[in-house]
């Protein structure tokens, strides 16, 4: 199981990501930990400051709502 991060300040974008990753998720019968992590602290502890997502701790995008294709290959 991938645990997949979602920082930020809880704003639209992060939202948006984090509704994204859940439904794609479920459509491919993919089994995730999706965290929402809103404080500061969290997002500098990986040095960025806009909308990232983090898989089994690794910053994999930052500063946009991800396109599906990367969200897939973050499942894989």
């Amino acid at each position: 199981m991938k645990v997949i991060k979602v920082l930020g300040s809880g704003c639209s974008k992060c939202e948006k990501t984090a509704q994204s990753i859940s439904a794609i998720a479920a459509e491919k019968q993919t089994e995730i930990e999706l965290i929402k992590e809103t404080s500061p602290e969290a997002m500098m502890n990986y040095g960025v400051m806009r909308t990232p997502a983090v898989v089994d701790e690794q910053l994999v995008h930052s500063g946009s709502i991800p396109h599906r294709e990367d969200i897939e290959s973050w499942l894989q």
